[in-house]
């Protein structure tokens, strides 16, 4: 099996070292770097599982970095900061970061972390494939793409991926807050909640659905959602 590849930009070299080492011994490949020009240019060669992002960068604005990864990388996003407050970590996972670290950390809770991610998203591409379609859409998980009933792409980042994997593998089915929690990690309570509200509204506008009215992604006040869309998997 191929090592899981880890990168990890973060501009203090001991934080570097200390996750590399501790990753390596984990049985993940790393690459390292401290400042996001370096990072970005190393993007365009190889395409990581998962990114560890600090946000205090002296070269970059870190929650602009997570969201452009969130829009355009396929890899899990974990913020690793110092900045501790809940504002921080909703902005973080706003912006679409799928797990938010606070410094100090235990490298053993990072590795453990990223192995809840990695085992959260290959045994359902497994198991359900990459491919669905739904009411004239095609969702492409290989891709982070969805193409509508008039053939215009619609990319959608790897957290939205995860929230429309979840829906479209038990459509016609209530999936309560507690549910998502269990499923896609992270803490639960309002930090939590509030990410899901983003996301799901995210993907209602990628899917063209009114707000006030939505047709597929239907909350259930008090619930939870139900997809309400007939899907088939490929």
């Amino acid at each position: 099996m191929t090592q899981p590849h880890v990168a990890i930009l973060d501009d203090e070299a001991e934080i570097r070292r200390i996750l590399a080492d501790a990753l390596t011994e984990a049985g993940f490949r790393t690459s390292t770097f401290s400042r996001a020009t370096e990072f970005e240019a190393a993007l365009k060669r190889t395409a990581p599982d998962v990114c560890l992002v600090d946000l205090g960068l002296p070269d970059r604005d870190g929650l602009a970095l997570v969201h452009r990864l969130a829009l355009e990388s396929g890899a899990t996003i974990i913020i690793i900061s110092g900045r501790a407050a809940a504002s921080d970590r909703v902005t973080g996972l706003e912006l679409g970061a799928d797990d938010y670290i606070i410094k100090p950390f235990e490298p053993a809770e990072v590795v453990a972390r990223i192995r809840a991610r990695l085992r959260k998203s290959r045994p359902a591409a497994e198991a359900g494939g990459s491919v669905a379609r739904f009411n004239g859409w095609e969702a492409q998980f290989d891709r982070y793409l969805l193409i509508g009933p008039d053939g215009t792409d619609v990319p959608f980042s790897h957290a939205e991926g995860e929230v429309l994997r979840l829906f479209l593998e038990a459509p016609k089915r209530l999936i309560s807050r507690t549910q998502m929690q269990e499923s896609l990690g992270g803490a639960a309570g309002e930090s939590f909640d509030r990410a899901m509200d983003v996301r799901i509204s995210r993907l209602r506008a990628k899917l063209g659905e009114d707000p006030k009215n939505p047709r597929l992604i239907k909350t259930i006040y008090g619930a939870g959602y139900i997809f309400l869309g007939d899907v088939s998997w490929h």
